[in-house]
């Protein structure tokens, strides 16, 4: 059985998958793991190719979860996706990093607060 944290990720990458779909995104693969590092969501916005790294919190006490996706974490993202880009020899195709930021609703309300930033780094 999954530990509670692990729980939340794994639904909230559901529901990032699920509202990226509903943005327009065709999704490409989820969790994919290279020598360097994992990518949470790999998807396409029109002839983009993006790299979505999900990111939660059960709340906004200590920040937004996006605020979480610091340098050392996108050079990380940068490097993983750079590994996949050569394994699947696509050098010239057109990416962008991006972050949905999911905050988990009051006990009250059902689901998440979702917010995507497009082109975050």
């Amino acid at each position: 059985m999954p530990s509670p944290s692990r729980a939340r990720g794994d639904a909230a990458e559901k529901a990032a998958a699920t509202f990226l779909k509903a943005q327009g995104y065709t999704l490409l693969a989820r969790n994919v793991s290279t020598r360097v590092g994992e990518i949470d969501i790999i998807a396409a916005d029109g002839e983009t190719l993006c790299f979505v790294e999900v990111r939660s919190r059960s709340s906004e006490e200590f920040g937004p979860p996006h605020a979480s996706v610091g340098r050392r974490k996108q050079a990380r993202l940068r490097a993983a996706a750079s590994a996949y880009l050569a394994a699947r020899r696509l050098h010239e195709r057109l990416c962008r990093f991006d972050v949905v930021a999911l905050t988990a609703r009051p006990d009250d309300q059902c689901g998440w607060d979702i917010e995507l930033l497009r082109d975050a780094f």
